[in-house]
């Protein structure tokens, strides 16, 4: 099982590229595509789901180029996009059997993966209730529900954890986990933490190019030593921000307690082991360097 990017361009009216030269090849794991609003992730989704054409390059799925064969990859995908939408009027059951018929899926095999699903969601007492008075939550656990009716070899997630509560994303990630096993899943989304508690392979990308592709492990060993610790007096922030990469701020009794990435660590800096969200910041801030060069 092997999903491949190779030198994949998407470029929009007035020559905007969203997308220019990805590459990147998958394999069964949780990727986590790690990158800011606007860096061209839902395009690249669109792209891999094959609701969007590529401008350049291929992608494959084992092999089979999917611009000539897009249903070589469809009967095996799994899709939330970022603005899941459902019809409020229909209960949890009626609208997954409806998306299982769309699906092409034999309505007993439906109805038995619906009712294992439904479980797996946490949503089997509310399967007769409309969905038009669910939670964002709740309607994110229905949109996986129905990602996975026909049992995908590659699960696309887009943004699945924006504007739920930390209740609820603790929930999302954790099933996203347990769902990896032997297929494909790529989390595409902004938020570092979502990223840091589910992916076993991380992509960042920024200005739609691939800005790094390593394992959590390696993305920390590249800022191993380089983060640091400081206190200071709050009158003092600003000018800190003005010398240094503060990757954040926390305000105790004694002052804001400021993490750092330098080389050289300021007076009286401690140094501290390094969290996803610092390897993110100072890649990022790496690559727009030497883009501005």
């Amino acid at each position: 099982m092997k999903l491949t990017i190779d030198n994949v361009g998407k470029c929009y009216r007035g020559k905007v590229w969203a997308l220019r030269r990805f590459s990147l090849e998958l394999k069964p794991g949780v990727l986590g595509l790690l990158g800011p609003n606007g860096a061209g992730k839902t395009t690249l989704m669109s792209i891999l789901a094959t609701i969007t054409r590529a401008t350049e390059g291929r992608v494959r799925w084992n092999g089979t180029d999917l611009a000539s064969n897009p249903n070589a990859l469809r009967t095996v995908l799994g899709y939330l996009p970022q603005d899941f939408g459902v019809y409020p009027n229909l209960s949890t059951q009626e609208f997954l059997e409806y998306l299982a018929a769309v699906k092409g899926l034999d309505a007993t095999a439906a109805r038995r993966r619906i009712d294992q699903l439904l479980n797996l969601v946490n949503l089997a007492d509310v399967r007769g209730r409309p969905l038009g008075g669910f939670s964002g939550g709740m309607k994110q656990r229905v949109g996986i529900a129905q990602a996975l009716l026909n049992d995908p070899q590659l699960l696309i997630v887009d943004e699945p954890t924006a504007g739920l509560d930390p209740e609820e994303r603790v929930r999302f990630r954790n099933l996203l986990s347990e769902l990896s096993g032997e297929r494909i899943v790529i989390l595409s989304t902004h938020i570092v933490s979502d990223v840091e508690a589910t992916a076993t392979d991380i992509a960042l990308i920024s200005n739609g190019a691939l800005v790094a592709h390593a394992a959590p492990e390696g993305l920390l060993r590249r800022v191993e030593g380089r983060v640091w610790e400081w206190v200071i007096p709050s009158a003092d922030l600003n000018a800190v921000k003005q010398c240094y990469r503060v990757s954040n701020t926390m305000r105790r009794s004694d002052g804001v307690h400021v993490r750092v990435l330098t080389d050289e660590p300021p007076a009286g800096a401690q140094p501290v082991s390094p969290t996803l969200e610092d390897a993110y910041l100072d890649s990022l801030s790496v690559y727009r360097a030497g883009a501005v060069a």
